[in-house]
């Protein structure tokens, strides 16, 4: 059984060279071999330069096949490995086009597991283990007004003016701003064409608390279902969104204002000028650490007063290991590979695992990754 790792960008290393180093055997494709054997080389068996025709003539019955590619590989990949016999794994959301190969999976019993990188990933294990936590909790009341966040950002562990770096193009960030959200504030539907629409300020519950804005991210309303959120509980909140220093919104003014103008071809080309420019501008330095913070919290309340509230904190950066981005993306990608060799997931199209046993392997392997994580319970 062999593992196709596709692509070998910043995000991916930490993961495959795991794989690669625990003896597994591992193919590792790139559409530029050099840039591969830069990264793996001195490690990796088999490098090879990836076209569609070529990982189709190599992928054989139970492989398993992992996009760390740009989105838009993910569903002809999965739709190869459909036909070939071999199962899926990518950090990505699914997006409609996979879940509609779900039934397709199932039947071939065959696997395709996603999400599973850092946001979306590691969040959604968070979530799972919290709600399992308040179910099984003395205080649990199916009455309770519930509210759950779910915050997550890559900002610069040494803050710069623009408030901001990026690890890999700026392209991604600047498309997502033009995305609208929904969300669940105060038991309504919030809806937000732009995301800096709806900034606000949370205190984050670190060894030392530090406040940061945030703001909603994408649709977050199904994921009450993928968290098993019963349908009769009353939701006061419910929002998934993106964390980034105090002064963001400040900062990055102009920005906004341009993007808002933009639209078409045109609008698309002035983006790409941007993201460019940023590159530039705000790129990390090498060997400069990163950091990422996230916050996933569960907060019930009856008759006005608190009976549940606990809240994931986890707070890395990079350090001799590398970047902590890297890490939180590709060891989770490496773990839900395993957990495919090992049939621990059953077929289908899937998100982040729910069961309990691999949600606890799993942020136990995450500790290590990151030099703070805890359960805050604030009623404690």
């Amino acid at each position: 059984m062999t593992i196709h790792w596709c692509g070998t960008g910043l995000s991916a290393i930490p993961g495959l060279r795991k794989l690669i180093e625990e003896g597994h055997a591992v193919v590792v494709w790139n559409r530029t071999t050099s840039k591969a054997k830069e990264a793996v080389g001195d490690i990796a068996q088999d490098i090879r330069s990836f076209d569609m025709d070529a990982i189709t003539a190599a992928t054989a019955k139970d492989d398993i096949v992992v996009s760390m590619l740009p989105g838009d590989w993910h569903v002809p990949l999965a739709e190869m490995c459909l036909a070939r016999g071999a199962n899926f794994v990518s950090s990505s959301y699914i997006a409609p086009e996979m879940r509609a190969l779900d039934t397709a999976f199932r039947e071939a019993g065959l696997i395709s597991v996603n999400e599973v990188g850092l946001d979306p990933g590691i969040d959604h294990l968070m979530a799972h283990a919290l709600v399992a936590d308040y179910r099984a909790n003395a205080a649990y009341d199916a009455s309770a007004d519930i509210s759950f966040i779910s915050y997550c950002g890559g900002i610069p562990k040494h803050p710069n003016p623009f408030r901001y770096k990026f690890s890999w193009s700026p392209l991604g960030v600047l498309k997502a701003l033009r995305s609208p959200s929904k969300s669940i504030k105060n038991f309504t539907e919030l809806n937000v064409s732009r995301p800096w629409d709806a900034i606000s300020s949370y205190a984050a519950p670190l060894a030392s608390p530090e406040t940061f804005e945030v703001y909603p991210n994408r649709d977050s309303l199904p994921f009450m279902a993928d968290y098993q959120f019963e349908p009769s509980w009353r939701i006061k909140e419910f929002v998934r969104g993106t964390l980034r220093l105090n002064g963001w919104k400040d900062a990055w003014a102009d920005v906004f204002t341009e993007i808002e103008t933009l639209s078409g071809p045109e609008g698309d080309m002035r983006l790409k000028e941007m993201s460019d420019g940023f590159w530039n501008e705000n790129a990390y330095d090498e060997g400069e650490p990163d950091r990422v913070v996230m916050c996933v919290g569960l907060k019930a309340e009856q008759d006005g007063g608190e009976i549940y509230n606990k809240t994931y904190v986890m707070d890395a950066w990079g350090d001799a290991r590398g970047t902590a981005m890297a890490r939180l993306v590709s060891i989770p990608v490496s773990l839900a590979v395993k957990a495919v060799l090992n049939r621990q997931i059953g077929s289908g199209v899937h998100p982040a695992p729910h069961d309990p046993k691999l949600v606890a392997e799993w942020l136990k392997e995450v500790d290590t990754l990151a030099q703070h994580l805890q359960v805050v319970d604030h009623l404690a």
